[in-house]
């Protein structure tokens, strides 16, 4: 079971921290920060830096927090939060991503929170030093994650649907 906590977690902790360095710093073919804050003030996030600065912190720190095993459950709780919103703004209805759809970012979420759930394992540096977070703080951050999503959804603009888009011409 350790192992396949250590397999999972580098596996896909390390993927997102790669997915947030391209927001952040534009490495791996990103856009950086500017780019991604002009995408997601594209889509209707407002202030659109200020979130692009917060999802990239979501995916690279919380991926290298989760790779680690390192203050557990933050590294998921912050990538749950980077992906409920993917899903919910970007991804939402669609099913697969050969068509833009949830599947990918739902596989992550689902990882996350049972990793988040379970704890990571043995083979950690939680386990190796003694920094897993105590449960009320674990709730706290849950809450807080919670919170920020909702803020997220709740003040970014809707986007026009693409039929109202085209009548618009």
């Amino acid at each position: 079971m350790d192992f396949a906590l250590l397999i999972l977690r580098l596996t896909v902790g390390l993927l997102l921290a790669g997915h947030g360095a391209q927001k952040l710093f534009g490495w791996f073919g990103g856009h950086g920060l500017q780019g991604t804050s002009g995408w997601l003030g594209s889509i209707g996030f407002r202030p659109p830096r200020f979130w692009g600065l917060l999802l990239g912190i979501c995916e690279f720190g919380g991926g290298l927090l989760f790779a680690l095993g390192f203050f557990s459950p933050l590294g998921s709780l912050g990538i749950a939060a980077s992906m409920l919103t993917a899903i919910a703004k970007v991804h939402w209805p669609k099913v697969w991503a050969t068509e833009g759809g949830i599947e990918l970012p739902l596989v992550d979420l689902v990882v996350v929170v049972a990793v988040g759930v379970v704890g990571p394992g043995k083979f950690s540096l939680d386990d190796a030093i003694g920094t897993a977070l105590p449960e009320p703080l674990a709730l706290i951050g849950l809450v807080l994650a919670l919170a920020g999503w909702v803020v997220a959804i709740a003040t970014s603009v809707k986007r026009p649907t693409q039929d109202a888009a085209s009548r618009a011409h």
